[in-house]
């Protein structure tokens, strides 16, 4: 039996027999490039830019960074395979969870729902914590004064309505928020380039050559450019509404990989030569002591097209994170949604209104927003140091943990559901790609402390978190089918 049809199964055991409440998204409403701009979205590409270049460059492996990007894009490409192959047979948009529950059962496939969601919910609430600190910042600059939480909280009410209205509002209003911070990252890069790059040129083997990318400590780079990655997967998280799943989500994973892939290592590349391979590192340190890391960014936009070059970055790394939050709020929604569809939370939760759109999951989402910020700004902690750096941190050690398990369900799915002739797909690839992550995941972890910037209790409390919420998951999977056993014998069967 598929997996649509047991969550309906299970649904309606939940639900009333008279039960007038509508479930459904709107089927067709959202094609390859609407699937795109989510994805991009979710990476925030001028914040993943701003925010993790100066540190690949000064903690990691200097002039090397640009190729760490294009190895995590390989590892990922490599995980994709997978993945596709698991999208064309099991369509609904739980994605991760989904496809672990197909392989493994729905115990194992509730811990893995519920990293997904720790996830999710922990790096949007990071990026509510740079988001008000850049808007707070924004705002200074004009003479107006406004506590980062208070707009961050102004925010998450804003992007609560946009949230429970159709998805095709959320991918044009996105559409226009990438596009334009895209679009000055790429008059930055291609200008450096037609210019033949700064002090020292273009040089391809200081940044991709083998001994490059391996150069200084090459694993705090790769985390960088796992974060860079964060979110590609929500391409199936849309299933259920894209048209022509079987071909939109595969041909928006692989675009969505290989874009932001070549991406980030071109405009990385391009800061590299901006500086000089022999000079990146130390002015990407610099930037760092300086306390304003976004100057190593910034300060080259300026020297290049003057002082609106600066203001309007600034504002676009507002925006960046604003689409990045709209992003994760439309896929933890639908993650909430899917969830109930199949009984592991309260029908009511899978109820959507007249866009369609998930709306009791979107209140849920908007108030776990609330409460993952609020103790940061009760206590009156640096929102960047330690909400931003905190989740983010472990938002990417539980994602490579889910990538890990979803690459083993792959195999195990197509072990007992073999497909001829597609051994690559549905053998090979996945056990590359769970070596490779594994090989990721030890990485983040053992760098972990410097990943988050605080001590070494504190990032094994975080650390902890995974195990535990992927336990709990388990936990009340079981309770769940416990009590449908009781009213069902059929339905717990």
């Amino acid at each position: 039996m598929s997996i649509s049809n047991s969550e309906s199964r299970t649904a309606e055991a939940q639900a009333s027999p008279r039960q007038e409440h509508s479930t459904a998204l709107r089927a067709g409403s959202i094609g390859v490039l609407g699937i795109l701009f989510f994805v991009l979205s979710a990476q925030a590409p001028l914040t993943g830019i701003v925010g993790a270049a100066p540190l690949a460059a000064a903690l990691g492996n200097g002039a090397g960074a640009p190729g760490a990007y294009l190895v995590v894009g390989i590892v990922i490409v490599i995980f994709a395979v997978g993945f596709v192959a698991m999208s064309r047979k099991v369509q609904t948009n739980g994605a991760f969870y989904a496809y672990v529950t197909a392989a493994f059962g729905r115990k194992t496939g509730a811990g893995a729902a519920w990293l997904a969601l720790l996830a999710y919910s922990t790096v949007q609430a990071a990026m509510y914590g740079l988001y008000g600190t850049a808007f707070s910042g924004l705002l200074a600059s004009a003479g107006i004064s406004v506590p980062w939480w208070l707009l961050a909280v102004a925010t998450m009410a804003g992007v609560q309505v946009l949230g429970s209205m159709n998805i095709e509002l959320g991918a044009r209003v996105l559409a226009v928020l990438v596009g334009l911070e895209v679009a000055i990252l790429l008059l930055f890069g291609f200008s450096v380039l037609f210019h033949g790059g700064g002090p020292e040129g273009l040089n391809l083997a200081a940044s991709f050559s083998p001994e490059a990318i391996a150069g200084g400590a090459p694993g705090v780079a790769i985390m960088f450019a796992v974060a860079s990655m964060f979110g590609f997967e929500s391409t199936a998280i849309y299933s259920a509404e894209a048209k022509d799943p079987h071909k939109t989500v595969a041909r928006a994973t692989y675009l969505s990989v290989g874009i932001i892939a070549v991406f980030f290592s071109f405009i990385t590349w391009m800061l590299v030569s901006f500086y000089g391979p022999s000079q990146v590192a130390g002015a990407a340190g610099a930037a760092l002591e300086s306390g304003d890391a976004t100057s190593f960014v910034i300060g080259p936009l300026v020297e290049m097209f003057g002082p609106w070059a600066g203001i309007t970055a600034g504002i676009l790394l507002v925006t960046s994170l604003l689409a990045g939050i709209i992003a994760f709020h439309n896929g933890i929604n639908r993650y909430l949604h899917s969830l109930a569809l199949r009984g592991s939370m309260p029908a009511v939760v899978a109820r959507t209104n007249r866009h369609c759109a998930p709306a009791v999951a979107a209140w849920i989402q908007t108030a776990v927003a609330v409460l993952l910020v609020a103790p940061f700004a009760l206590l009156a902690m640096d929102p960047v140091l330690t909400l931003f750096s905190w989740f983010s941190g472990l938002a990417v050690a539980a994602l490579l943990a889910l990538y890990m398990l979803s690459s083993l369900a792959v195999v195990a799915y197509f072990r007992r559901e073999p497909v001829p002739g597609q051994s690559w797909q549905t053998l090979i690839a996945p056990v590359l790609a769970s070596l490779l992550l594994a090989w990721v995941l030890y990485l983040v972890v053992s760098n972990f402390t410097s990943l988050i910037g605080g001590s070494t209790q504190t990032a094994a409390a975080l650390l902890a978190t995974v195990p535990a919420l992927f336990a709990a998951g388990v936990l009340v999977e079981i309770r769940v089918e416990k009590r449908a056993r009781t009213l069902d014998p059929e339905v717990a069967g």
